[in-house]
């Protein structure tokens, strides 16, 4: 990732950060929008498991993308799983972010 991107990507979160905000119910609703996407299946394909409240080790959310540096503080929020196709695909929120976790082997920044 070169430094115009990670700074494009820096400047988008915050950007994010200042004008949303998540709450338990948005994030399984903007994750079940990733994941349909993702997928190319309809919103109504996909099913959400029991979410749970957790304290995530570090800003990432215990979920880093490639080459992504976090900083190194506990984070309150919640991980959800939702069901596709058979499948299971684990996302993390706090309020400010969300996130797929190892899906095609790596994790994702959502928003």
């Amino acid at each position: 990732m070169t430094n115009v991107e990670k700074s494009s990507n820096i400047i988008k979160s915050l950007r994010h950060q200042i004008y949303m905000s998540f709450n338990k119910d948005s994030a399984v609703a903007r994750a079940k929008q990733d994941l349909a996407k993702r997928l190319k299946i309809k919103e109504a394909d996909i099913k959400a498991g029991s979410v749970s409240e957790k304290d995530f080790p570090d800003m990432s959310l215990g979920a880093p993308a490639k080459d992504e540096m976090s900083g190194q503080m506990i984070s309150s929020g919640w991980q959800f799983n939702l069901n596709a196709d058979g499948r299971e695909y684990e996302y993390r929120a706090d309020k400010y972010q969300l996130r797929l976790k190892d899906f095609n082997g790596s994790n994702h920044v959502v928003e």
